[in-house]
């Protein structure tokens, strides 16, 4: 499968790419070139909301639609730019309103609708910070995070205050105001009907000056063991935002844009929100959860030519035995970009035959802010690789050498720490009251990552695993992600997720935990095919030596397979963090 490169010709574009010399633009590039694509604020500073929509409004981009909204129940409704600014700005002075001040944070906890993207921008404008909570928390995971990143007041629905946020009222003690989407009026001073100051608010706000290392965004990761991890980002991050949309998305001023992933994860901020708007795109936003025939109806009608969205969703339409460009009219679609774990080769040579082009992958990190490693539309896509670093970010294969040090790994294939030189504008400030562990991130002058990987000898980077999961047997150094894209290879094999189980003799042993396609049975006689057939794949070392057929792997809500709670349960040890576990 490695070598299944694909290659890219003029012919292949709908549209001639922002990048078509890779080497040429990532030797010439300068971030400070980047700052000349913003206007700045009249007040002084650099402010995403200002960047992302006012700009646009007050330009000929005024009645083009910013937010398309499809809902659930068939609803569609458009916002233009200046509609766009007229709103965020009533959200604005409604924060204002209620003495909410720069720096506090206001959390969000709502499904796909118009007033959460507008409640985003309103934030931003007012120098608050918006904290993204994904809907489908339980109460405990929120009370974790609103405790440790000091909510101040909270954007909600009236059914998810009641399922989750009244019960715990008393435990959020800074907590001064709930501001429902859906209520009509006020419930008392601090239960408020959004709608009602919506209407008393002025359409007009003035963005305050703002620093562009001012907080903007705060984020929270899943913990392995420990509790979930607040991960500051500033204005600045927008640099990042426009450099990806650029070359990684390769917005041009007609793309209709859809990314699947929720704003509650950092994907559906910085690419659901932020970037779209930067370029003066229209964003599309679907309020309904993943349904095959729903999203194709969509790339069909809405004419999408972008589209950004997960793993997990690829390989869902992957089960599905049909041929989408004979059923669905998907000419204007020129571009699919995939993120939140690694993409094994075979969905990308699904993409090729099903869809009639690759789907690129790329590498990023809630901490880093926007996408570091990617496969461009112009380049050649080698199946299975996350890509080359962007213009801007210089990365490396690292191993760290114990006393504060590292060794820059330089020979092909070797694997080691994937870092990154620290600088680029998206990076992480902080992680909130926890500057020890922030600390810890950096070593020798290098971020570390926490992912394992080799580079070729192209200069492309290779997932490995990350490096609490890589498997050591009988010697050898076994990258779960390996081993799960040979599986997949099988015409039977939906998902897979790979561990190392303890044992005696070799140390750890290859398990394989095994999702099965419509129309297969999970029968010993084929855990025996399976196993023969990644044996011949990967080789009797590497290859499992165990299978177990699930029904459905633990998936994070934003897709990826719970690898440590695959092997907690095998091993009936604690099961650490679940809070983003996938009901």
């Amino acid at each position: 499968m490695q070598n299944n490169w694909i290659v890219k010709k003029k012919s292949d574009f709908l549209v001639e790419p922002n990048l078509l010399d890779y080497e040429k633009v990532y030797n010439s590039f300068k971030w400070e070139d980047v700052a000349k694509e913003f206007d700045g604020l009249p007040s002084g500073g650099l402010n995403i909301a200002h960047e992302a929509i006012d700009r646009h409004a007050d330009s000929d981009k005024a009645d083009k639609v910013a937010l398309l909204w499809l809902g659930e129940k068939g609803q569609k409704v458009s916002y233009t730019y200046m509609q766009m600014k007229k709103e965020t700005a009533k959200f604005a002075n409604v924060l204002k309103s209620l003495g909410i001040k720069k720096g506090e944070r206001i959390y969000t906890l709502s499904p796909r609708l118009p007033e959460l993207y507008i409640g985003a921008i309103g934030i931003l404008k007012n120098l608050s910070v918006m904290c993204p909570l994904f809907s489908q928390f339980g109460p405990g995971p929120i009370l974790q995070r609103m405790q440790s990143g000091d909510a101040t007041a909270l954007l909600t629905t009236q059914k998810l205050f009641n399922k989750k946020i009244r019960p715990m009222l008393n435990e959020l003690k800074g907590l001064k105001y709930i501001l429902l989407i859906d209520a009509e009026e006020d419930e008392n001073e601090i239960i408020r009907s959004l709608p009602k100051l919506m209407q008393e608010a002025s359409d007009e706000f003035e963005i305050p000056p703002t620093d562009p290392e001012d907080m903007s965004l705060l984020h929270f990761t899943s913990g392995t063991t420990g509790m979930p991890k607040g991960v500051v980002h500033v204005h600045k991050a927008i640099y990042t935002h426009w450099m990806t949309g650029k070359y990684v998305l390769d917005f041009h001023e007609h793309d209709n844009y859809w990314c699947t992933a929720d704003p509650g994860w950092v994907t559906g901020t910085s690419y659901g929100i932020i970037t779209p708007w930067v370029h003066g795109v229209t964003n599309i936003v679907d309020e309904s959860e993943f349904n095959a025939n729903r999203w194709y109806e969509i790339l069909q009608n809405e004419k999408v030519s972008v589209f950004y969205t997960a793993p997990t969703a690829i390989r869902r339409l992957m089960r599905i035995d049909n041929e989408p460009t004979e059923e669905y009219d998907l000419s204007h679609l020129r571009l699919i970009q995939s993120v939140g774990e690694p993409l094994n080769p075979e969905a990308v040579i699904w993409g090729v035959e099903k869809l009639k082009m690759a789907i690129h992958d790329n590498w990023w990190q809630t901490e880093t802010g926007g996408i570091m490693i990617a496969n461009l539309i112009s380049q050649t896509v080698r199946p299975g690789s996350m890509g080359r670093p962007l213009p801007g970010i210089t990365a490396a294969i690292v191993r760290q050498n114990g006393d504060g040090t590292v060794t820059e790994v330089t020979e092909p294939g070797k694997d080691g720490d994937l870092a990154l030189r620290p600088g680029w504008p998206s990076m992480f400030r902080a992680y909130l009251h926890n500057e020890e562990k922030y600390k810890k991130s950096f070593v020798g002058g290098w971020y570390i990552s926490g992912d394992l990987a080799y580079k070729d000898e192209d200069g492309y980077y290779w997932f490995v695993g990350r490096a609490d999961d890589i498997i050591k047997t009988s010697g050898h150094m076994v990258g779960p992600f390996e081993v799960e894209s040979a599986l997949m290879e099988h015409p039977a094999v939906a998902e897979a997720g790979v561990i190392g189980k303890p044992d005696e003799l070799i140390g750890q042993l290859v398990k394989a935990f095994v999702s099965l396609k419509h129309g297969y049975e999970p029968t010993e006689e084929l855990k025996r095919e399976l196993i023969g057939f990644a044996r011949k794949k990967l080789g009797a070392a590497v290859a499992p030596k165990e299978i177990e057929f699930q029904e459905k792997l633990p998936k994070t809500r934003s897709g990826k397979i719970m690898r440590r709670l695959l092997k907690a349960r095998e091993m009936g040890l604690p099961e650490g963090d679940t809070s983003t576990l996938e009901e």
